[in-house]
């Protein structure tokens, strides 16, 4: 009674375990879904070894009373029905893996032709045993006997159950993730029936082949059956997930045209297209000309054949096309996108209301026209740096991108804790040693957070020291708009500097004479229209930290100079005009705009500085006036402001306008 109970309480373990498998997928599939016939080979396992579980429970409660002859029969009976299921449980395993492994080849035939191979020699021996005893015999007490043919079958089976494991544990070697395991798991199992079978010829009267294939069982259960059960819930989640981003989505057969539907929202609902699920192109063509807006009905149409679907599909993952469709009698933009499933028997086909993207689409593109993306201004900043700095105002930390290599050899780190101390550290490096003491005047946080109080930006123009020869850089520092950080950008100047050496030489050239004021020798009309054409079109693009600033100069008494003193006067005149201009705006370009009009457009520390050089231009005025000699000009400044301003003429406008003012208090 004691060995019955090993084999009653694995057919009931066995049962408990698999029975959702048994109702799930039963014993027979329709069609040649090979997902599907791996649960079906792998029940037919199950039953095998339920099978061999009820013989051996029999088996084992009738040989307690052996000595009962009516018993004799069926004892004898069960003991070849147990050797029947023991053979049916290594056929029902090998088909079971090699439908699970999904792969056709000269190894899987091997396997089947070796597992049949062996159930046909059990089956002679059986059927021989009744006359020659191969397998097994009973005496006159009516105790077991194992004969030599059980052996060799046992031994064949455990030589079998061996190459499987190696076979198993290959496959699981090029495998990875979760089929690695699995794989494992199937080589495993298969270690375990071969050694509980060479346990059981050790152990003739003891249930160890029962014990290892329920253990085998369990190993499966827990490390296939449940991971995959569990692996499926995930990817139904998702998909049931992702399904709802769309109207609808239909699994179409691509033989027969028939197809399921699935995921219909209310707004696919409320199209009123025929949907009889069983010819997927005829329908969807007959439902364009009542869903579809009346300009898209042709061309919506050439997609709904079945050929040319295909054909579509040819060497793609996927195909999509878009029309509009009558949503409430109101057309509506719908992408279609079809796709071939894993079998490439059937087609996934889905729509999606894309109108509102499209809409979001087009008010982000005219968005665009008036200002640029986050994205395009930090690209627009890359370019135009050659490194980028986003310092912790509060405890020093940076993160160092480097856009372009322009410090030689030396090796500047990422990211790094007190972006002041290292630069500190570092200038002695690489700075000429005439700019150092600006370098590290400029580089101190007191100061930087001082300048950045009251104006978006502070630079500085040094030269760094590169294989032994200077380089002309610039430093631009920039608070981010919550206050927080730095932004420091490292800019390259040297092809600027000698960019403009080289302009300088041209500047006998008739294009660059064309935009220089004779009389004078600075920048003329045109060349200042140029330069607010460029300006303009940094306002339009949205880069709005390119600061600048305009001052706007007229002279007085150039009249009175003219009629008194004659034209020669009134010429030198101008010229120590444009002299005094360019003496105090050192770093920006002058224009002489009209007769005894000048422009002076404000960059870089001349913008900075702008305040101090406006009161230096006005003190010298009023210098010139008290003493009667020199250039009397009235100017006024403005700068460039872009929360309000979207045209450089705003910002001559206010220039103009203040130098008017001061025109008249110079008169007064």
């Amino acid at each position: 009674m004691i060995y019955a109970m090993v084999p009653g309480s694995a057919l009931v373990i066995n049962l408990i375990i698999n029975w959702e498998l048994f109702k799930k997928y039963g014993f027979s599939i329709k069609g040649n879904d090979e997902k599907k016939w791996v649960h079906v080979r792998y029940n037919y396992f199950v039953l095998a070894a339920c099978g061999y579980f009820l013989v051996d429970m029999t088996w084992g409660i009738l040989y307690e009373h052996k000595e009962v002859q009516a018993f004799f029969p069926f004892i004898y009976f069960l003991t070849v029905l147990y050797f029947l299921f023991m053979l049916l449980t290594m056929l029902t395993w090998t088909r079971y893996i090699v439908a699970y492994l999904d792969r056709k080849g000269l190894r899987n035939d091997i396997l089947l032709y070796g597992v049949w191979s062996m159930f046909t020699i059990g089956l002679v021996f059986l059927s021989l045993n009744p006359f020659h005893h191969l397998m097994f015999f009973y005496n006159e007490a009516h105790e077991y006997v194992g004969e030599k043919g059980k052996n060799i079958t046992f031994f064949l089976q455990i030589a079998f159950y061996t190459v499987v494991s190696i076979y198993m544990l290959y496959v699981a070697h090029k495998s990875t993730g979760r089929q690695k395991i699995r794989y494992k798991t199937v080589a495993v199992t298969s270690v375990v029936l071969g050694i509980s079978l060479t346990l059981q010829i050790l152990f003739a009267l003891h249930p160890s082949y029962a014990l290892g294939l329920i253990f085998g069982i369990c190993l499966v259960h827990s490390f296939v059956q449940s991971s995959e059960k569990k692996e499926k819930e995930i990817h139904d989640h998702i998909a049931s997930t992702m399904a709802k981003d769309y109207e609808a989505i239909f699994y179409i057969d691509i033989e027969s045209g028939e197809y399921l539907t699935f995921a219909k929202s209310e707004k696919y609902m409320s199209i009123n297209a025929t949907a009889l699920e069983k010819d997927f192109f005829k329908e969807a063509y007959d439902s364009i000309d009542e869903c579809v807006f009346p300009d898209d009905k042709e061309y919506a149409k050439a997609f709904y054949n079945k050929e040319t679907m295909l054909r579509n599909l040819e060497g793609k993952r996927s195909f999509s096309f878009k029309y509009r469709v009558m949503v409430n009698e109101k057309p509506r933009f719908f992408l279609f996108t079809v796709m071939h499933d894993t079998s490439s028997k059937h087609l996934i086909f889905y729509e999606k209301d894309i109108d509102d993207e499209l809409n979001a689409e087009k008010i982000n593109k005219e968005n665009q026209k008036k200002t640029i993306t986050f994205g395009q201004i930090a690209e627009s900043l890359a370019s135009n740096y050659d490194a980028i700095y986003y310092i912790d105002i509060a405890n020093s930390s940076y993160v160092n991108y480097i856009v372009s290599n322009i410090f030689g050899e030396l090796e500047i780190a990422k990211s790094g804790d007190d972006f002041f101390k290292e630069s500190i550290e570092n200038i002695p490096k690489i700075i000429h040693h005439q700019d150092r003491d600006a370098v590290c005047d400029f580089l101190n946080k007191d100061n930087l957070i001082s300048l950045l109080e009251n104006q978006k930006d502070a630079s500085i123009d040094y030269r760094i020291i590169v294989k032994g020869k200077p380089r002309f850089t610039r430093m631009v520092v920039r608070k981010t708009s919550d206050s927080t950080h730095f932004i420091v950008g490292v800019e390259d100047v040297d092809a600027e500097v000698k960019k403009q050496m080289q302009q300088l030489r041209a500047l006998k050239t008739e294009k660059e004479l064309a935009r220089r004021d004779e009389l004078t020798g600075v920048k003329n009309k045109t060349a200042y229209k140029e330069l607010e054409e460029s300006a303009q079109g940094n306002i339009d693009h949205g880069m709005d930290y390119l600061n600048f600033g305009l001052v706007v100069c007229d002279t007085n008494n150039l009249k009175q100079i003219n009629d008194t003193l004659g034209h020669a006067a009134g010429d030198e005149y101008i010229r120590a005009s444009a002299r005094l201009l360019c003496d105090i705006f050192v770093h920006s370009p002058v224009f002489r705009v009209g007769g005894d009009e000048f422009v002076v457009f404000l960059r870089g520390n001349d913008y900075t500085q702008r305040h101090e050089l406006m009161n230096q231009l006005r003190s010298q005025v009023l210098e010139n006036k008290k003493i009667g000699a020199g250039v009397i000009l009235a100017a006024g400044m403005s700068e460039y402001k872009p929360e309000s301003d979207c045209f450089v003429s705003d910002v001559f406008e206010r220039a103009d306008k203040e130098m008017y003012e001061d025109k008249q208090r110079l008169k007064a």
